[in-house]
């Protein structure tokens, strides 16, 4: 790599308006910011909760070069086998060890340079098998002994814990990602080891909504707390995630919040 890999991080891409978004800007996205290698949570592309086959294969179609998912990978009961032989979908790597797929994948650039894509997920309010802190260690190694460039995304709910991983693996992987509360941040860094890190991507959908949900659904349930079948919203519709630059050894250069309203 002669020079510097600039990385687009796209986060929770909810439901058909996320995904339209993505197959209709992400090749210019990644043209305009020179991109060459591109993440995208789809874990609520399938109508706001859960990811189907052919849905994968559009966000990768779309140019995802790899694909992260979270706390509704079961949602969909034909993604299992799915990821039994999936090799750029990968769903958190500490949940029950006897689920099928896995939680790091090895994808080159366009360039060629091999990157490593981890996915986790906290346990603060998510209901985890596996403490992230109790395997990182370890899959860290793993991702480092296939390339120098290792990106995290843990899908979580609390924002300490989201800081916490980041600080515990500042100067040991490029960036760490946070997802899952589709409310982008303001914390956008590297840190003093050389991690890029951003507490939460946001979120590529509506955003005339209650985090991509129908305001007037989500709203009915807060009030009477009667169950309600949830439709994603299809107003305010916007790409956010995240913009690394890093150099050949992995060391982020770079970090930047992105936010492209799609009219």
């Amino acid at each position: 790599m002669s020079s510097p890999l600039r990385i687009l991080f796209i986060a929770d891409v909810f439901g058909t308006p996320g995904r339209k978004a993505v197959e209709e800007r992400l090749p210019g996205l990644k043209e305009e910011h020179a991109v060459g290698f591109c993440v995208v949570n789809g874990e609520n592309v399938a109508d706001g909760a859960g990811i189907t086959p052919r849905l994968a294969d559009r966000l990768l179609a779309a140019g995802a070069d790899a694909i992260t998912l979270g706390n509704h990978v079961w949602r969909r009961r034909e993604i299992a086998p799915y990821l039994e032989t999936a090799e750029r979908v990968i769903r958190p790597a500490n949940l029950a060890s006897n689920t099928p797929g896995r939680g790091l994948v090895v994808v080159e650039a366009q360039d060629g340079t091999p990157v490593a894509v981890l996915n986790l997920q906290g346990m603060l309010f998510m209901g985890t098998q596996v403490s992230p802190f109790e395997v990182v260690d370890q899959l860290v190694e793993e991702a480092r002994a296939g390339a120098k460039i290792v990106l995290v995304d843990f899908h979580a709910e609390a924002t300490s814990e989201k800081v916490a991983l980041s600080r515990v693996l500042d100067g040991r992987v490029t960036a760490v990602f946070g997802t899952h509360t589709h409310v982008q941040t303001s914390d956008a860094r590297v840190q003093p080891g050389g991690t890029a890190a951003i507490t939460d991507a946001g979120m590529t959908g509506p955003h005339d909504s209650v985090i991509g949900v129908k305001a007037e659904l989500a709203i009915g349930r807060m009030r009477t707390g009667m169950g309600v079948r949830f439709e994603p919203a299809d107003g305010g519709v916007r790409i956010e995630g995240a913009l690394v630059e890093c150099d050949a050894e992995g060391r982020a250069l770079s970090c930047e919040a992105i936010r492209v309203p799609v009219p």
